[in-house]
């Protein structure tokens, strides 16, 4: 395994790591990590023991949990054709999406290597993208007209979240229930009983939220106005938006998910249309 380690620094809010309300500069080192032999790494999903959840294979997707320093475990739902691997607690239980022999898509939960399909009562297209402590799941089914429908899924119950557009996913969710994602070119986050907060980089095309911890921090990715992608950080409390950039890959950076240690997992992709994973550790905060 492929492994390089950068430091950078860009702006965060700390505050919610360190217990205050500013904005502080923290230091990141950025490690690449790719599945062994592999050209295609995309890391998903992080717990707080750092355990990570990803998939790679560009042309037949392989689902994976890490334990770092470099035990991949395969992970795939028996007998799928391809499978993702996306959302992960913190007992390691996950939750994303496999392909079966019809090429159709169906989410699932997978609890100590007991899978269990999750699909939208009357759909034939599903996918989960994130978990919590709490059993909660949350993803979408596509509908006939190729619109997407968010919701959340415990116990054998889904429950639908509306936004206001027309097509919407649902991508994180912390333990309280706060649910974060994105409709039509927006991102959102939706505090448990609460209203839903439309979240836009400033001056971005498209902003699509990814990943929550429960320290208040949300983070994502967004397309600016050349069509570059980047990664971004939100602090809930602040309402402050920080760009968020893996060296390598400036123009071309997705973060997926973090942690409550602050630690960022995603990928950034290359000319080649190779995607290689990321692990950010922040090494400073002041």
């Amino acid at each position: 395994m492929k492994r390089n380690s950068l430091i950078l620094t860009f702006i965060l809010a700390c505050g919610s790591l360190a217990a205050s309300a500013q904005t502080q500069t923290t230091t990141y080192a950025f490690q690449e990590i790719n599945y062994p032999g592999d050209t295609f790494t995309q890391l998903l999903g992080i717990n707080n023991n750092g355990v990570i959840a990803g998939y790679h294979g560009a042309t037949v997707n392989s689902g994976f949990v890490l334990t770092l320093p470099n035990q991949f475990v395969t992970e795939n739902y028996p007998g799928s054709a391809q499978t993702q691997v996306i959302g992960i607690d913190s007992e390691g239980y996950t939750a994303g999406f496999y392909i079966d022999g019809a090429n159709t898509n169906h989410g699932f939960v997978d609890i100590r290597n007991n899978f269990t399909t999750v699909d939208y009562p009357g759909t034939t297209f599903n996918q989960l993208l994130g978990i919590n402590d709490k059993m909660v799941a949350v993803g979408y089914y596509a509908d006939s007209n190729n619109n997407d429908h968010a919701y959340e899924f415990q116990a054998g119950v889904f429950t639908l979240i509306q936004t206001p557009g027309a097509s919407s996913q649902a991508v994180g969710i912390d333990h309280a229930g706060d649910v974060v994602g994105f409709y039509d070119t927006h991102g959102f986050y939706l505090p448990v009983n609460g209203t839903l907060v439309t979240l836009d980089f400033p001056e971005a095309q498209s902003t699509g939220a990814f990943g929550i911890n429960n320290l208040n921090q949300i983070v994502g990715s967004y397309t600016d106005a050349k069509g570059n992608m980047h990664g971004f950080l939100y602090d809930i409390k602040s309402k402050n938006f920080q760009s968020v950039n893996d060296p390598h890959g400036v123009d071309s950076t997705l973060v997926n998910g973090i942690n409550d240690q602050g630690k960022i997992v995603g990928f950034w992709n290359d000319s080649s249309a190779n995607s290689h994973g990321f692990l950010g550790k922040i090494v400073r905060c002041e």
